[in-house]
């Protein structure tokens, strides 16, 4: 039988026939809401676990919401299950992160369908964190010939970790954000704000290298120089003297418009950016303190 019925969207013309409802059964649907770990309906109308199976005439095991219909591949009888799609239901999906877990707020622990790791390679695992950093960490270095790894954070403070037993055994005061760190050899060096400090780990003798305005957001060495992308848009260079064991002043490159947030350094060439509206990026080929840019 024909008949229209008004809705909260207008008139709408339906159609019912006799027979039985074609209203699909919920109550052998697993919610989708709930495999992705998300599902915040109370009460929810679908599954929150592995759908109930049943048994076929033929003693063959189905799922509830798959009842009166089976389909069978003759030709992949003994093969290797197939590859193709993800199914939604049982089993941890070996390829999906939890995003919640990535975010720190996933509510189903151990029994999540998604990887609780930071890791999806058996090449490596989570052996601690190291926590102290009060605001974000701007840099890490591991000096060559130290056990002790520094990190460099917008809390205005480097701290030094242990790496036998992770625990932070010392942390500096800069008087301001540090911006970037690396090293190279003994050397550690810290970006802050209108300086780079560089400190020789092995024989503790400290150096203020002058020149930048503002922060310093990248640092690299190449080629026994020392490279400073600053907040004033240049790249101010330092040569290392062995002689008097001091960083000279070798020149400044002066193409970018914004501030240099990342320096690469390698194969006779220096990489910068810098990220405006539309990011840049300048090559230079450097051959002692000579520089030219090649290309934009």
């Amino acid at each position: 039988m024909d008949f229209e019925h008004p809705d909260r969207y207008g008139n709408r013309r339906g159609y019912q026939r006799a027979g039985p409802s074609q209203v699909p059964d919920r109550s052998n649907k697993v919610c989708f809401h709930w495999q992705a770990g998300r599902c915040s309906r109370h009460p929810c109308p679908f599954l929150h676990s592995d759908p109930p199976q049943t048994v076929l005439a033929d003693g063959a095991a189905k799922r509830g919401h798959l009842q009166g219909h089976v389909s069978r591949n003759i030709a992949s009888a003994g093969a290797p299950p197939s590859k193709w799609g993800k199914g939604r239901a049982g089993g941890k999906a070996p390829d999906k992160i939890c995003n919640y877990f990535l975010a720190g707020n996933c509510s189903f622990g151990d029994k999540c369908r998604f990887l609780h790791s930071w890791f999806m390679s058996d090449s490596f695992s989570l052996l601690t964190q190291l926590q102290g950093h009060q605001k974000v960490v701007t840099g890490i270095a591991l000096p060559s010939g130290s056990d002790k790894l520094y990190s460099c954070s917008k809390d205005e403070s480097v701290r030094v970790w242990d790496t036998q037993t992770g625990k932070c055994v010392g942390a500096i005061n800069m008087g301001g954000e540090a911006g970037c760190m690396t090293s190279e050899g003994p050397w550690l060096f810290i970006g802050v704000v209108n300086a780079v400090k560089a400190w020789n780990t092995q024989t503790t003798t400290e150096q203020g290298l002058d020149g930048p305005v503002g922060q310093v957001y990248a640092l690299t060495v190449g080629n026994g120089m020392l490279f400073a992308g600053t907040q004033d848009a240049r790249i101010l260079v330092w040569k290392f003297s062995a002689a008097g064991n001091v960083f000279e002043p070798a020149t400044s490159l002066s193409d970018h418009r914004h501030a240099v947030l990342s320096l690469v350094a390698g194969a006779m060439k220096l990489y910068s950016v810098d990220i405006p509206t539309r990011p840049k990026m300048e090559e230079w080929v450097f051959e002692l303190c000579k520089f030219k840019v090649v290309s934009v």
